[in-house]
């Protein structure tokens, strides 16, 4: 199954809410901060405009569109066409599950982000704002992740200040060799919880002297459920005047067009295992699952002998679905690609090692969630 992206972590928004209230819900747009950000540190270190097009959810974006004399009103202008019709396409283009990474016009950028997520809050879909969000944080993260590779050790310090602290008050700090990046054992473990993979496990990772040690990667993953989070209360926390009416247009036939396919639906979940409806009702909801828990109930659904088609269209509401690399995950795991070995259901104790399990009185008995209601008949 496709590599679960730990989005919808409940205990993170209480935290972000009022974190996403201080930066953007100032001012007309009720989105950006008002005030520069504090010179005291390296965060103060102005950005380019090619930079703002990658990261524009930060508060020197907002300042850059109040330096330009950029205001809603500017949004009636015919010449807005170019750039309503990009933030058209980003939305479709990452609420299917693909990354939007047109860089070709800096200042254009910025706007296509800001008229989205505009469009976004007016559909009015959760599964759309939800799926929406998602890319953009994926999309920082594919950015982030060639910066910080690339850029020297002073230019990774601004970008750590910006975003890292600045954002999600989270300080890292380069190794001692220069090889590796460095997070305070506490920070590391309040972000890492909530993933299921064993190599974020404490005791897997490299630890010294109160930091846990981590490559680039591995540090930009680790705000990546934050990222999508604070994104996803922007936008929730926008209030809106009166579209401008080309923008309206759009966002209307983006909802015409999205409606059918990802309004809220839940898969009849009444026969299957607690650990089973679990996973549907999360995945009904519009969140994420875990690798592990979507491995658990793709296998689960083969060994029942649901079709490839039917097990597919399950995972449709995960915010990062996309339907090809589903397929051919869940045909990799019916034995049809690649090894061509039909993958067994996990069993009962592996599913209470992963924090998968919800058993009930009616799991008394069983080994395998595949043996639940055979007992009882």
């Amino acid at each position: 199954m496709p590599p679960a992206i730990e989005t919808w972590n409940p205990t993170l928004i209480p935290m972000l809410a009022s974190r996403a209230n201080a930066y953007f819900n100032l001012l007309q747009w009720h989105f950006y901060g008002s005030s520069a950000m504090d010179s005291s540190n390296l965060s103060s270190i102005r950005m380019g405009t090619g930079d703002l097009a990658k990261y524009p959810f930060l508060n020197e974006a907002g300042e850059y569109l109040r330096e330009s004399g950029f205001g809603w009103e500017e949004l009636e202008r015919p010449d807005m066409k170019d750039v309503i019709d990009r933030a058209a396409e980003r939305v479709e283009i990452e609420v299917s599950g693909n990354i939007y990474d047109k860089l070709d016009r800096y200042e254009i950028e910025i706007l296509t982000f800001l008229v989205s997520l505009i469009m976004v809050k007016s559909i009015g879909m959760e599964s759309v704002l939800r799926k929406f969000t998602l890319a953009e944080a994926r999309r920082a993260e594919k950015f982030l992740t060639e910066d910080l590779k690339r850029q020297n050790e002073m230019q990774k310090r601004s970008l750590f200040a910006k975003i890292f602290d600045d954002l999600f008050k989270l300080k890292i700090e380069i190794s001692e060799d220069g090889r590796l990046l460095k997070v305070k054992v506490p920070d590391y473990l309040a972000r890492s919880s909530h993933f299921h993979e064993q190599e974020w496990k404490l005791i897997n990772r490299l630890v010294h002297n109160g930091y846990v040690y981590l490559d680039v990667d591995e540090t930009v993953r680790l705000v990546r459920n934050e990222l999508s989070v604070l994104i996803y209360e922007k936008i929730r926390m926008m209030t809106l005047p009166t579209l401008p009416q080309a923008i309206k247009v759009k966002a209307d036939g983006l909802r015409s067009k999205l409606a059918p396919r990802y309004e809220y639906r839940v898969t009849a979940v009444t026969e299957y295992p607690p650990c089973v409806k679990h996973a549907l009702e999360v995945m009904g909801r519009g969140e994420n699952l875990p690798h592990s828990a979507r491995v658990m109930l793709a296998t689960y659904m083969l060994a029942i002998r649901k079709p490839v088609d039917e097990i597919v269209m399950m995972y449709e509401n995960a915010p990062d679905f996309n339907e090809k690399i589903t397929r051919y995950q869940v045909e990799h795991l019916a034995g049809m690609k690649g090894s061509r070995t039909k993958y067994s259901v996990p069993s009962c104790d592996k599913l209470r090692n992963e924090n998968l399990c919800f058993a009930t009185a009616e799991c008394d008995g069983i080994i395998n969630p595949i043996q639940f209601g055979r007992k009882r008949k």
